[in-house]
């Protein structure tokens, strides 16, 4: 794996970074607004990082996470424990932007990594339970270290790891209680 350390490289690490403090951070929460709240801080750095990196379908990704943090959150359903018809549609909007979004910017295989952890976290966070959230970090962990690692994101791998310690901490934290 070859690597130029250009300044837009070391710069799309300094906001891989920041990202990933504050993700790991919405694994310690156990408020679903809040997790959506601190998750949006991260996506915007996520985004300059991935414009950065060039990595033109995590970053149309991010854009469809922003959408989805913004609904969820001005969701009037949020404290209902089941989901509704339009919740359903809601969630089905967002899958299909992600397609539609992944086709445009389709660029192999592993480049449908950030479609299909970002589906996966959308399915998530549109749970009303943060335990579900939890649990559905791990396999979300696991996909993006591999498309961290297609785009040749060190700290995006490293931070990822970082993460995927986060949530099994989170998840430990929750039993043990």
């Amino acid at each position: 794996m070859h690597i130029d350390f250009t300044l837009e490289y070391i710069l799309s690490q300094i906001f891989t970074i920041v990202s990933y403090v504050m993700l790991c951070y919405t694994y310690q929460l156990k408020s679903r607004n809040k997790i959506l709240i601190v998750n949006f801080i991260s996506l915007i750095a996520t985004g300059i990082s991935y414009l950065l990196l060039h990595a033109y379908s995590g970053l149309a990704m991010v854009i469809v996470a922003i959408i989805r943090n913004i609904i969820f959150y001005y969701d009037k359903n949020k404290e209902e424990k089941k989901h509704n018809t339009k919740d359903i549609i809601i969630l089905g909007i967002l899958f299909t932007i992600s397609i539609v979004f992944a086709y445009f910017t389709y660029n192999g295989f592993l480049s449908l990594m950030s479609v299909f952890a970002t589906v996966m976290y959308t399915f998530s966070v549109w749970q009303k339970n943060p335990t579900i959230y939890k649990f559905l970090g791990i396999p979300i962990e696991i996909i993006w270290i591999i498309y961290n690692i297609y785009i040749k994101s060190i700290f995006g791998i490293i931070l990822e790891i970082c993460l995927f310690i986060s949530i099994i901490i989170g998840i430990l934290k929750k039993n043990k209680n």
